[in-house]
């Protein structure tokens, strides 16, 4: 019923702005075309599940939900966070991510208009990807988050 109430309100919606191409597909197939050919899609609107699976998905192709930022942007505020959560268990063992972290706040310095400052967040945490200087066990490293942390501030 969910779903049919989200595609219903969508379709009666999309008639106002004709201008705007809409289609429907079903969540098995975009999940092969955002694999095969992600440049296909430009904008995709779905109910939480829907987009839960979908990100991912795609979290998956750029490496894994440690390096996914994520923002939810309105009209009065915005709230930007990493994608994955808290992460409760390894909290206080030393072995999270930062980076989906510092890619949010780089998605809110860039909101904010401080692009320059967003720039050498981002350029400092690539050379450290690059490099694969003390990656955390997830990026296939044997380094922590202090370490990862503490090379990211180096490359600053």
């Amino acid at each position: 019923m969910g779903d049919g109430l989200f595609l219903k309100t969508v379709r009666e919606v999309s008639k106002e702005y004709p201008e705007i191409k809409y289609d429907e597909k079903q969540i098995d197939t975009m999940c092969m075309i955002l694999t095969m050919d992600p440049s296909k899609v430009d904008v995709m609107v779905m109910p939480n599940l829907y987009g839960d699976i979908l990100s991912d998905l795609c979290s998956g192709l750029v490496g894994g939900l440690g390096l996914t930022p994520s923002g939810n942007i309105g009209e009065e505020a915005a709230v930007f966070e990493a994608v994955h959560g808290t992460a409760p268990d390894i909290a206080g063992k030393n072995k999270a991510n930062p980076t989906a972290l510092l890619f949010s706040a780089c998605m809110m310095l860039e909101h904010m208009e401080l692009h320059a400052e967003s720039s050498r967040i981002k350029t400092a945490v690539f050379k450290t990807l690059k490099a694969r200087e003390n990656l955390t066990q997830d990026l296939g490293g044997s380094g922590n988050t202090t370490l990862y942390t503490d090379t990211i501030i180096k490359n600053l």
